[in-house]
């Protein structure tokens, strides 16, 4: 399944920056707002040391690890909502994504120039949250114009249900609070989508700090922890500076090395990664044999048969069975043959429900 980040925030607080160590694809990185005026676009790897295992195992011809897409979204600034700066380019931008991954500048620099003039983390997260909120509610206004007409003329239940839901909406947009802090479940949640509100998706808050903060944070940090205690949201810090140099470095042990002088055990991009990952509640499964080792992303509680569709529909319309190998059973037995000797392949029907890890091969007929 394919998976889109963007990367949003004021001006200069370090998104090109975070991109560039993120993808690839390198982001113009200028001291002075809107230096980004295009979306770039990067799609990088996710990391998992479980497939580089099964590599080693199965020495296959081919290795193909799941992936994510970054957009480096160009700075809200104020009255984006009603189009400053390019907003409705950039609203429009955010609209296209699965989830947000929010940049807030933690760090002090004089050379580095704030839109506003001071370093306010809290201040800067409440203008982005403000935009878009204010495109949240011109949005769900619109629904309720066009819904309560329809309602009104004997409208099926779903029309009902939406309309409902944006009435919902307008009021706790009009109180100041995001969508997402309305808490709805089951069909309601999926009802909800058709709305395609930007503050209903997920966020990542990223810290961007200085090096001698990459480790415990600041105070920075902490009045952002403060603000944004009672959000379904994950919060990561990084020196977004320091990990753009770790990333220019080419060899593995020259990058460990910077790592442990930092006191850090692993990248924040790798972090940053993982943390998408349980924000969106997504899990890895995965294929491997002597032709392909292969990780496969999936959303959290989904069936065999839907698993099997996120490689091919024809799997999932003539699914069978689907015959699953827990990992640390192939890291431990070695292969297919040796699991299914020792009875430690299991024979899934259509009710499994899939779990992080699987080592899965699909039995379908069409």
């Amino acid at each position: 399944m394919a998976l889109k980040c963007g990367i949003v925030g004021l001006p200069n607080v370090g998104k090109s920056t975070l991109f560039n160590c993120l993808s690839s694809a390198k982001a113009q990185s200028a001291n002075f707002p809107f230096c980004t005026i295009e979306p770039n676009i990067g799609v990088i790897t996710v990391p998992d040391e479980r497939l580089i295992k099964l590599t080693e195992i199965d020495k296959p011809k081919k290795v193909v690890p799941t992936t994510i897409e970054i957009v480096d979204i160009a700075g809200l600034v104020k009255g984006a909502s009603k189009g400053e700066g390019l907003g409705n380019q950039f609203l429009g931008n955010i609209r296209e994504t699965d989830a947000i991954i929010h940049v807030l500048r933690c760090f002090e620099n004089e050379k580095i120039i704030h839109v506003d003039g001071s370093i306010n983390p809290v201040r800067d997260k409440e203008v982005i949250d403000i935009e878009l909120q204010l495109k949240d509610l011109e949005t769900v206004e619109g629904r309720i114009h066009k819904l309560g007409k329809q309602t009104q003329h004997g409208a099926d239940p779903k029309t009902k249900k939406l309309f409902e839901l944006a009435v919902k909406y307008k009021k706790v947009l009009e109180s100041g609070k995001s969508a997402r802090t309305l808490k709805l479940h089951g069909e309601e949640a999926k009802t909800a989508k058709e709305l395609f509100l930007l503050t209903n998706k997920p966020v990542l808050y990223v810290c961007n700090v200085d090096e001698a903060s990459a480790k415990t944070g600041n105070a920075f940090v902490e009045k952002v922890k403060e603000a944004v205690k009672d959000e379904d949201a994950e919060l990561l810090v990084i020196a977004a500076a320091t990990e753009s140099d770790i990333a220019e470095l080419e060899e593995y042990e020259e990058k460990q090395m910077f790592l442990e002088e930092l006191g850090l055990d692993e990248p924040g991009v790798n972090k940053l990664i993982h943390s998408a990952y349980h924000l969106l509640k997504l899990k890895t499964y995965f294929t491997s044999g002597a032709d392909e080792s292969r990780a496969w992303t999936f959303t959290e509680g989904i069936k065999a048969p839907q698993a099997a569709g996120i490689i091919h529909s024809d799997f999932e319309r003539g699914f069978i069975r689907a015959e699953v190998i827990k990992y640390d059973n192939y890291v431990l037995l070695g292969s297919d043959s040796a699991c299914r000797d020792a009875g430690k392949m299991a024979v899934e029907g259509k009710e499994y429900v899939v779990q992080d890890g699987d080592i899965m091969h699909f039995r379908f007929n069409v």
